[in-house]
């Protein structure tokens, strides 16, 4: 039976959190960063999936095929997990073809909107 994760209405000391990894090996362990801080579940796994569409299209080039794009972003990109949400938390896996075969507008990559490292700002 799979682990249904914690209850989403209810963030952890903290906030929610996601972990971002290098796929190329590059940082130890894989892992770039850690960033806390989200205040909901559905905000930490919306970051995390346009932080993921925004690396697989930063590894998109002209004339690459589905296929080469997601060689490409296992290469060279960054994965992001969210920390102890279990089953709830997004996964890369469930739509890195359709990723791969669609080319992403530009809201589906603005990770930093939902960053909560951001200053907010009062104009906005």
């Amino acid at each position: 039976m799979s682990d249904p994760g914690p209850d989403p209405l209810f963030a952890p000391a903290g906030g929610w959190r996601v972990r971002i990894l290098d796929l190329s090996g590059g940082a130890e362990d894989n892992v770039v960063e850690e960033i806390g801080g989200f205040p909901t579940l559905m905000q930490a796994n919306a970051f995390a999936r346009r932080y993921v569409r925004d690396s697989l299209e930063r590894c998109r080039a002209a004339g690459l095929t589905s296929r080469e794009v997601l060689d490409a972003w296992f290469a060279f990109g960054e994965d992001v997990e969210v920390v102890d949400a279990g089953d709830s938390g997004w996964r890369s896996g469930t739509e890195l073809a359709d990723f791969a075969d669609r080319p992403a507008a530009a809201e589906e990559c603005d990770w930093r909107a939902l960053d909560p490292r951001r200053d907010p700002d009062p104009d906005e």
